[in-house]
């Protein structure tokens, strides 16, 4: 599917990390090679004390967004919140570059970090930085040399990125909310509700991406709100192929729409997309088995102003004691917040989220799993809650990404 680059949500772009120890060169690094001042770089150790990332084209691989990390070798009781925050974005780094400070040559502390990064399965890259002021030293295969300082070895960084994504990518199929599943003409109907919770004069990420995927498939688009929703099924010649729906309407949309017309929500869609559709199909049903005053985590990937009748912290809880007839005791997370400790909680449920990579969704999905906490999602809980659940999975089995 062909994208405007410059608008590329971040979940969709590749996301590179630069790590390495302290004074590495890796923000002087990230500098050359986005060509602008990204980072903070000075001769003191530590400079970098957050992460920082920085969406942008780089050619050749397309859409990315570059991550500059605190250095991992950081020590003292505010270090080792800096390592730790560097560490945090393993979860969503699909390429690694490790910066060697060239000058010293490989440490035991590049080894560690080179060692961490296999460990999380992070394809990474060798890249040994101030080669200008490297004596008598011998690159290891496979390393590139570069110098922030002086500029060489830039150009040649970039295209072998390029190539490095490109062979580890060489098998894998672009992934699509629809997959294979339209075919043109085909009529597809978006419920979208306009109510308290919806943004202000646009529409959200999940059904900005559904109406570009089903125009791009040549497809027709039809979006309106559920109160709309008989008169729009009573023009139709004939059933559309799918009716997508925010999932906070399940309840209402689930009477109107015939049982033989295919239903199903975006965060069911983004659930299949970011490859946690299974475990969160199979967690929704233990909601039924949790003791009264279990502890719930309910974690949504982006940060938003809430209000007074938001979907995780108001409807969801709600919704869930509702049905069970039982009280829970409700936590909430929401951006990078993401517990690495899930062990208190007794079930996960998280948005669909839109707003990250894959790579993130299916490390926390992992991070549960081995954990031993049920991780599901907030289109398939509800849709559980709606005794709709196979009727919404049931077309997802006919989705193949093309």
């Amino acid at each position: 599917m062909e994208q405007d680059r410059n608008q590329t949500p971040r979940a969709n772009r590749i996301h590179i990390g630069f790590f390495g120890r302290r004074n590495a060169g890796k923000s002087s690094l990230i500098n050359a090679v986005t060509g602008q001042q990204v980072s903070v770089v000075s001769d003191i150790l530590g400079t970098t004390t957050d992460t920082v990332e920085k969406a942008m084209e780089l050619l050749p691989i397309g859409p990315v967004v570059l991550i500059d990390t605190p250095g991992l070798d950081d020590s003292g009781a505010l270090g080792e919140l800096r390592v730790q925050r560097a560490k945090q974005t393993f979860s969503h780094t699909d390429i690694a570059v490790l910066v060697v400070d060239a000058s010293v040559g490989m440490t035991q502390d590049d080894r560690r970090i080179l060692q961490a990064l296999t460990e999380k399965h992070i394809p990474a890259l060798s890249v040994w930085n101030k080669w200008d002021l490297a004596e008598n030293t011998v690159l290891p295969e496979g390393a590139i040399a570069v110098s922030a300082a002086t500029g060489d070895g830039i150009e040649a960084l970039k295209e072998r990125l390029g190539a490095f994504y490109r062979e580890r990518t060489a098998t894998q199929k672009p992934r699509h909310l629809f997959g294979n599943l339209l075919a043109p003409e085909d009529v597809v109907v978006l419920v979208t509700p306009i109510d308290e919770s919806a943004p202000k004069g646009r529409m959200i990420l999940p059904q900005v991406q559904a109406i570009r995927e089903i125009l791009d498939g040549h497809a027709i688009c039809l979006a309106a709100q559920p109160q709309q929703l008989p008169a729009v099924l009573r023009l139709l010649n004939r059933p559309p192929r799918l009716v997508v729906t925010d999932s906070q309407a399940f309840g209402q949309i689930k009477e109107i729409v015939p049982a033989e017309i295919p239903l199903t929500s975006f965060s069911i869609l983004f659930a299949q997309l970011k490859g946690v559709l299974e475990p969160a199909r199979k967690a929704a049903q233990t909601l039924e088995q949790l003791s009264d005053g279990s502890r719930i985590l309910i974690s949504e990937g982006c940060t938003h102003h809430r209000q007074c009748n938001d979907i995780g912290t108001v409807k969801l809880p709600r919704w869930i004691q509702a049905h069970t007839g039982k009280t829970f005791q409700f936590a909430f997370a929401s951006g990078n917040s993401f517990p690495e400790d899930l062990t208190p909680y007794r079930l996960v449920v998280h948005c669909g989220g839109c707003m990250l990579n894959q790579r993130e969704m299916e490390s926390r999905a992992a991070r549960a799993a081995k954990q031993g906490v049920p991780y599901t999602n907030y289109g398939v809980l509800i849709a559980y809650l709606n005794g709709i659940l196979a009727r919404s999975l049931s077309i997802l089995e006919k989705i193949q990404q093309r």
